[in-house]
């Protein structure tokens, strides 16, 4: 098993995205192994999404709004079930999201979004 000490992916959750979908954002994170909540600022920063630990020392992931999308920071993880997680959050999103998630720089998605029609 390879450990991660620490990586950032980028997911096509762009901030100019509406509310509506911004809404759901965090139905997504509940569904997610390990979801402990959103920073305190005592337990973590304040308003950041955490899974596994708040603390950057121990394996955790988080997530933040940048203007390439949402991306996440994982440190000290096993890379295989760090790719197992990302990838069932990316079809967690697609699904409760209702467009194609994914990774732009990994050529899964384009910069357009790729809504999903019903």
């Amino acid at each position: 098993m390879t450990k991660l000490l620490s990586e950032t992916r980028n997911l096509n959750i762009r901030c100019d995205l509406p509310a509506e979908i911004w809404d759901r954002v965090p139905d997504v994170y509940a569904l997610m192994e390990g979801w402990l909540g959103f920073g305190d600022g005592i337990k973590g920063m304040d308003g950041i999404p955490y899974w596994f630990g708040f603390n950057e020392e121990e394996a955790h992931i988080s997530a933040s709004v940048e203007p390439g999308g949402l991306q996440f920071f994982v440190t000290d993880m096993d890379e295989e079930k760090w790719n197992f997680w990302l990838s069932h959050l990316k079809l967690q999103a697609t699904k409760i999201l209702g467009f194609r998630v994914g990774e732009i720089e990994l050529g899964e998605v384009n910069s357009e979004i790729e809504w999903i029609v019903a």
